[in-house]
């Protein structure tokens, strides 16, 4: 057995043990059903789903309609269970901790056959005391239950009134009652995801033993006086106490860059005890801000904190402090009714530009740093500086928020609720209490994140009655929603984090939506808050049509992912835009017809006799469509950010849905294929498909390479709207795609994200444009 044993803490003094150890339980488990008739084993971190896959049980579960074919997976309790020998003395430890920093999601957990504590959330971090139970040789198990049946029964048990939606549009063949539990909610489906509800142990877990005192939590929040225009740190740490007499030292804190070295005498009672420090830098030292992406520099400074207490007792944290200040700015605008809604950065007014961010996979083993640092790059390659991390996937893991700091990548944090009402029982409130205080505490000390969003179009769904819910029982509803997202959520915000604002809801109208007591009778204004805004009918080509709002936090257009990423999951029988596939893969109701009729309005529709050209070429047209559409809304808000036109304007934010897609179907993603759309501006006189004098592109590409790049010379014998680059299943990102080429040659980079040749490359390239349909 691989040993995974950290010493954590410097030795209390000569020839005694460590003050801590952990011994991490990552690798090998076992996993059986619920019946006991399949066993095997199964990696932790990781999931069942994928676990039956890596034993070629199943097949990739995106192939086909594979979603459907391994519902079964999701309806049964499986038990992860492990044998295991503690690689150090047992008995010469005061206290011994069983922590589980992510559980998905519903389990029952048994330590040598002794049931120590339940898990109900996914989003929450887990510590069990095992100190009594706990032997040299030892045996976990962690017996799950379904969390599709589970939600089934919370909603059956809450008998006093209904809780919608009770099941999700037939069209996303998904699972019921997700808001009964705490749960990534897009897992049961989304109307661009499939329902793979997983169960596993999805982050780490391990063992910690100590003596004396353990440091639980360890946060910080830079904040800024205005008044005596200085830059103090708030740090707050956690201890659990298991001394029986108080236990005592001091706390230096440093910053060498800052030339800041303070140190605080301090006293721990037994027990649960906070320690609070208050750091103050000075006034003559100059702090250099973190800036968002294209506005300045992502400075931060190397800060240690060590606790050096009774016993020798040493315990050292580490980390990295950036220092900005944020503010959410709701003023009078001159010339229009509502108030603003934008946000200053260290005193300046940024237009926040950029997308909506949803799991990167269903199966959440699957996503790499390698692979979240690509994204990400690509976020900023494409001149963005803000993603919206929605509310229906996860708060992501400490990496991602750790390269959008790097990055300069400004975060709009959802909490987890999402296109739901949800219920207030003291069991489910318990668990979101829990859920909230933990992830405040987890990413409070991220600059990247600069607002707090209490949940993804409930007080619209709400407000504008999605669930047909009788004008008498309305008010059921909105004490609910208060109590939920206000009396709870908002409150745990305001306690546990001083630093960045809060909103209940997006979209919301803000201020107006607290004065109207929470909810707001049209939560989607263009006078106040953020929108959220979706047309398929009208010609998004005419500008016209799109709100004059202060800030859109959502909008976009449908596309099919190219063929060769699609090619990888279905067989030549799907290949068809009408196809028994096609339709499965498309979870919003009318998709394919929005997505036809709105390429109608500028382009010719395929024509070719043969059925596969024509498949690739509407999938190309429905790209360009999605391309050009979003371009131009983009723009409209960009324009409209600097004036007041009919009383509307001053739109300071534009996070278009979705940046990225989480399996091979129809969405609004835009990285999909690992490719960026990002075109030159150009402007047509008319549409393309009353143009005239279209010649067929004889496109070449002539492949080099450079270091880790590649070159693509392109020459056309003719003028080419929207040439698009292929390369297969090769990953990667073109330094431009979708692409007007009016001159005769030009120059497009390659940058592959995993090893390749020039021969694999040419022997995937593929190019596309506008007149080979035509």
């Amino acid at each position: 057995m691989r040993l995974h044993l950290l010493l954590l803490l410097a030795l209390c003094g000569a020839g005694t043990t460590a003050a801590e150890l952990s011994y991490s339980l990552r690798g090998n488990w076992s996993i059986c059903n619920g019946n006991g008739s399949l066993e095997l084993p199964g990696a932790v971190p990781g999931c069942v789903h994928s676990a039956l896959f890596q034993q070629g049980l199943i097949q990739d579960s995106y192939y086909r309609f594979n979603d459907l074919n391994y519902r079964w997976v999701s309806l049964d309790n499986w038990t992860y269970s492990k044998e295991f020998k503690i690689p150090f003395e047992i008995s010469k430890w005061q206290k011994v901790n069983l922590i589980l920093e992510g559980v998905d999601t519903v389990s029952k957990i048994l330590f040598n056959e002794v049931t120590i504590g339940e898990t109900d959330n996914m989003f929450n971090r887990y510590s069990f005391d095992i100190t009594n139970v706990v032997r040299d040789v030892n045996s976990i198990e962690l017996r799950f239950q379904s969390a599709v049946l589970y939600a089934a029964q919370q909603s059956k048990a809450h008998t006093r009134y209904q809780v919608p939606p009770d099941c999700p549009p037939l069209v996303q063949k998904g699972e019921c009652h997700v808001n009964f539990v705490r749960k990534e909610q897009c897992s049961f489906s989304w109307d661009w995801g499939p329902s793979f509800p997983t169960q596993g142990i999805w982050k780490d877990v391990r063992i910690e033993a100590y003596n004396i005192c353990h440091l639980n939590y360890f946060t910080f929040s830079p904040i800024y006086d205005k008044s005596a225009q200085e830059w103090n740190l708030e740090i707050e740490s956690t201890f659990d106490v298991v001394s029986s007499k108080p236990v005592g030292g001091q706390v230096i804190v440093a910053i060498p860059k800052l030339q800041t070295q303070q140190t605080y005498s301090i006293e721990l009672q037994p027990g649960k005890r906070i320690v609070e420090l208050f750091v103050n830098i000075s006034k003559n030292i100059t702090v250099e801000t973190w800036w968002p992406h294209g506005h300045g520099n992502q400075t931060g400074y190397n800060m240690t904190v060590l606790f050096e207490l009774d016993g020798g007792l040493n315990i050292e944290k580490s980390a990295k402090v950036y220092f900005r200040t944020v503010e959410l700015i709701e003023e009078p605008i001159k010339g229009s009714p509502g108030l603003s809604f934008y946000f200053k950065i260290n005193g300046f007014p940024i237009f926040l530009k950029g997308s909506n961010w949803i799991p990167a996979d269903s199966f959440q083993d699957r996503v790499t740093s390698e692979l979240l640092r690509l994204l990400l790059q690509s976020v900023v390659d494409a001149n963005m500086n803000t993603l919206r991390v929605w509310g229906g996937g996860i708060y992501e893991q400490d990496e991602f928020y750790e390269l959008c700091d790097e990055l300069g990548i400004m975060v709009w944090q959802d909490f987890m609720f999402a296109c739901a009402l949800y219920p207030t029982d003291q069991g489910f409130l318990d668990s979101v209490t829990a859920e909230v205080a933990y992830q405040i505490k987890r990413l409070k000390s991220h600059p990247s994140i600069i607002i707090w969003s209490g949940n993804n179009e409930n007080e619209e769904a709400l407000m504008m009655n999605w669930y047909h819910i009788s004008f008498t029982d309305r008010p059921i509803y909105i004490k609910d929603y208060v109590t939920l997202y206000v009396k709870n959520i908002r409150e745990l915000v305001l306690a546990g984090d001083k630093s960045r604002p809060f909103i209940t809801s997006s979209p919301t109208n803000g201020a107006e939506t607290v004065a109207e007591g929470w909810v707001s009778q049209n939560p989607n204004s263009n006078y106040f808050g953020d929108v959220h805004f979706y047309d398929y009918i009208s010609d998004c080509w005419n500008w016209k049509v799109f709100p004059k709002a202060r800030f859109a936090s959502e909008y976009g257009y449908q596309s099919w992912p190219s063929f060769s990423t699609l090619e990888k999951v279905s067989s030549t029988e799907d290949w068809s835009f009408n196809s028994k596939f096609s339709l499965h893969r498309q979870h919003h109701e009318g998709g394919n017809k929005q997505m036809l009729y709105q390429a109608g309005l500028h382009f010719k529709l395929p024509q070719s006799t043969d059925p596969l050209r024509t498949f690739k070429d509407t999938i190309y047209l429905t790209q360009v469509m999605q391309a050009q559409c979003v371009k131009t809304e983009t723009e409209f808000y960009r324009r409209s950010s600097s004036e007041i036109v009919d009383q509307q304007g001053h739109t300071m934010g534009a996070l278009y849905w979705q940046l990225n897609d989480i399996w091979q179907a129809p969405s609004w993603a835009s990285l999909a294929d690992h490719e960026l759309l990002s075109p030159t501006n150009y402007h047509f006189l008319s549409s393309p498909k009353e143009a005239v004098g279209l010649c067929k592109a004889q496109i070449t590409a002539i492949i080099s390479q450079q270091g880790d790049i590649f070159v693509f010379d392109l020459e056309t014998s003719a003028v080419a709207p929207f040439v698009w680059l292929d390369v297969g299943s090769i990953p990667g990102r073109f330094s431009d795609n979708g692409f007007l080429m009016t001159e005769k040659t030009r120059t497009i980079l390659f940058y592959p994200w995993e090893p390749t040749s020039k021969n694999e490359l040419e022997q995937s390239f593929h190019v596309t444009s506008l007149t080979d349909i035509y």
